[in-house]
């Protein structure tokens, strides 16, 4: 469903959260070991996370990555979605085509339309906080 960036992009902020509510500070190995994405590319998706301000990086060897606690009510997966995405996973379209809107819609768009309604709703009403406050929940999710 999402990209393979997403995917990563939200496991990982799903993971430093955790740590986060424990008042840890996460470094990336940590976090590649524990939510089984790659290195180098988590590397650059934990960039524009933190570029996105949704979550905190250090540098020096106290350095990693955190999300102070009165964040995590704040943070929803949508932010998650359009930091590392943008828009189109919200008004692509579901065929890849160029042009598909209401006024040239591709054969699948006005059944998608609605889908996609429920899917932002859903994505824009979860925090961060949501997903992590069953810490054995989480810790299903996050390594597959």
């Amino acid at each position: 469903m999402f990209s393979k960036a997403c995917e990563y992009g939200i496991r990982a902020v799903l993971y430093i959260a955790s740590q986060s509510m424990l008042e840890r500070r996460v470094k990336i190995g940590d976090i590649v070991q524990n939510t089984g994405s790659p290195e180098a590319f988590t590397g650059k998706i934990l960039g524009l996370l933190s570029r996105n301000k949704l979550v905190d990086s250090f540098t020096g060897p106290n350095g990693g990555f955190e999300i102070k606690q009165d964040k995590l009510n704040l943070i929803t997966i949508d932010q998650i979605v359009r930091a590392i995405d943008g828009e189109s996973f919200f008004d692509g379209c579901a065929l890849g085509l160029s042009h598909c809107d209401a006024n040239n819609p591709c054969p699948m768009h006005h059944s998608v339309v609605r889908i996609r309604e429920n899917m932002f709703h859903l994505l824009q009403n979860t925090t961060v906080f949501d997903l992590v406050v069953n810490k054995k929940n989480c810790e299903l999710i996050l390594k597959r």
